[in-house]
């Protein structure tokens, strides 16, 4: 099987149910995710209440990500998998219960949004698990000889699902309301749990190890700080995404500067991914052969400058088309940054490389959802949103000067 056959991963049935059930599982995360912002938007007309979203996830999600690797590496994958989704499927129900019009009759609207930080804080717990055993299952169910094809599969349907998943709730939302919505994502959750469960199992290779759980993490963290690219590539996604991200404050873009409502706001969700699909599939066909690091400095400084004329557009199309833009080079960012860390990681370390990995990620995404609330509340939205992009081109700047290690990388 050739390499450069651009559907080698696809054409094996293990990977591509392992494709297909992630799919169906993030498509139903990334809903929620959209509709809890919506909904506690519209319960509290508060941004920073969207920030407080991303900060009860983040907490345990960080907090645990150490010892989640360790435990991944030591433990049987599909099971820990499985245990995962299922347990995810259980936070949707309490969320269900949450938005019925009974509970919504008997509880104040503060009670209702604390209570949604509680569900969310539990999924954070559940999410220092099982988004690195997701990536430490894939590299098995291809040859290695594949691996960079498989990676980019991986990514492009992550995307598509958050694609997906974005616009679909915006619709779902004005169509049927949060309950079925809801109901929606929790259905998601069982076909993807079937198909993954048809994954053969996969046990750990250090089943033998006597290392305590400390010596453990302090190996993995002693590999990711030692592999320079390794450490750069996260360590700039980890910057630049914290400062530049705007998708928390797209809810307050939507209903009170753009005024487009649950579609529109459906469809800003998604552009971002929308263009990372795109370049995706290009990317399939023709990979990136050549000056990575490079290229992967020059397109996170056009997400800053994308993420600049979002804040100051005052027309719908222009908001759609300059996330569109954030969403192509973000796209080509995650197949550079996922290509990096899959190659450098022994097989034996990647529960433990990937949830330090997971760590920075949610770092990146969950605390900058805090940090653009408090921006928001202390600069306004929109200058919040300025200085965030603003932030990102002075990260890959001085990451240009420091880093050369990773600016000069080629695989």
């Amino acid at each position: 099987m050739s390499k450069y056959d651009a559907f080698a991963a696809p054409k094996i049935v293990e990977f591509r149910n392992f494709l297909l059930g992630r799919f169906l599982f993030i498509m139903g995360l990334r809903m929620l995710g959209t509709l809890v912002g919506w909904w506690v938007y519209e319960l509290t007309n508060e941004p920073f209440a969207i920030g407080l979203i991303g900060l009860s996830e983040v907490i345990p999600a960080v907090s645990l990500a150490l010892y989640a690797g360790h435990v991944i590496d030591i433990s049987e994958k599909r099971k820990l998998m499985l245990t995962g989704v299922a347990l995810y499927f259980a936070a949707v129900l309490m969320l269900i219960a949450l938005s019925t019009k009974i509970s919504l009759e008997m509880l104040s609207n503060h009670i209702t949004v604390f209570c949604i930080y509680i569900v969310i804080y539990f999924t954070g717990i559940l999410r220092s698990f099982t988004s690195p055993v997701f990536n430490a299952i894939m590299p098995t169910t291809v040859p290695k000889e594949i691996l960079q094809n498989a990676v980019t599969w991986n990514q492009g349907g992550w995307l598509t699902a958050s694609v997906l998943g974005h616009a679909g709730v915006g619709f779902l939302i004005a169509g049927v309301g949060n309950t079925n919505t809801l109901i929606v994502v929790a259905t998601l959750s069982i076909i993807g749990f079937c198909l993954l469960f048809r994954l053969p199992s996969k046990p750990s290779l250090n089943q033998h190890s006597e290392k305590k759980t400390l010596e453990s993490v302090k190996e993995g963290l002693d590999y990711v700080f030692k592999t320079k690219e390794l450490l750069g590539a996260l360590s700039l996604d980890l910057f630049a995404v914290l400062f530049g991200g705007a998708v928390a404050m797209i809810p307050v873009f939507a209903k009170d500067i753009l005024n487009v409502g649950p579609i529109g706001f459906g469809w800003l969700n998604a552009a971002a991914d929308i263009g990372s699909v795109i370049i995706i599939i290009g990317l399939t066909f023709f990979p990136i052969s050549s000056m990575q690091g490079r290229k992967l400095m020059y397109v996170i400084a056009g997400f800053g400058l994308s993420i600049i004329v979002f804040a100051i557009s005052k027309l719908f199309w222009i908001s759609f088309v300059a996330l569109l833009m954030s969403g192509v080079l973000d796209g080509i960012s995650m197949i550079i940054r996922g290509t990096i860390v899959q190659l450098k990681t022994p097989d034996n370390m990647r529960g433990r490389v990937l949830s330090v990995n997971s760590m920075f990620i949610n770092s990146s995404n969950e605390f900058g959802q805090f940090e653009s609330g408090v921006a928001a509340k202390l600069l306004g939205v929109i200058p919040s949103v300025v200085f965030g992009g603003c932030m990102t081109l002075l990260v890959v700047s001085v990451t240009w000067f420091r880093a050369k290690s990773l600016r000069d990388m080629e695989y």
